[in-house]
């Protein structure tokens, strides 16, 4: 049985609905799954003025723990192309597992979501996989097995690089079923190359 941790930023609860579909579809392959979230960096007064989410019920991680799992699969909101700071500033605290490589050999995947149709999804998700690759882990994404990627009868999120959901610019769409669905894909997908490769 492989050990997997779904580790996550969600200022909204977008990225924490998907955490929660990413856990589902990694349960739902046999493995033993942990929900966990990055701290908030945002002053309090600020993030309630900006009217976060901050009933999230996932625990704080700590990144020294990180090579207890299997796999870890990284979910962050883009912020300008790139993954939001409060992810970028807890990966930079895992230089002692670098250092000592205990999390060479491990998986590690990538979910996203943008306001837009066009916010910098992909770019998130690819400017993530270098870290995952300095820390010598083995990168999984979401691949076109998942079939819902494909066509245009929706607007919808998804790529092979991982699975992600569109905001639109105020926040006001959630995850769709589609992306939903996709985010499960891809968790169990993680779950089925981590347990092979633990074995």
């Amino acid at each position: 049985m492989a050990k997997v941790l779904v580790l996550y930023y969600s200022a909204y609860g977008h990225i924490e609905a998907m955490a929660k579909a990413v856990a589902e579809g990694a349960a739902a392959e046999g493995a033993e799954v942990t929900i966990k979230r990055v701290p908030e960096l945002v002053p309090e007064e600020v993030a309630k003025a900006s009217h976060f989410k901050l009933d999230q019920d996932a625990p704080i991680a700590d990144p020294n723990e990180l090579d207890q799992y299997d796999a870890i699969i990284f979910g962050a909101g883009t912020r300008f192309g790139t993954m939001a700071s409060q992810m970028r500033n807890f990966v930079d605290q895992t230089g002692a597992l670098w250092a000592t490589g205990k999390l060479v050999g491990k998986v590690g995947s990538v979910f996203t979501s943008s306001a837009t149709q066009h916010g910098g999804q992909e770019s998130t998700i690819l400017g993530f996989i270098p870290t995952l690759l300095h820390q010598g882990m083995v990168v999984v994404g979401l691949p076109y097995a998942f079939a819902g990627q494909m066509g245009v009868d929706e607007i919808k999120g998804g790529s092979p690089y991982g699975a992600s959901t569109i905001t639109d610019g105020d926040g006001s769409r959630m995850p769709s079923a589609v992306e939903l669905e996709a985010a499960r894909f891809q968790g169990g997908h993680v779950a089925k190359v981590a347990a092979k490769l633990a074995a």
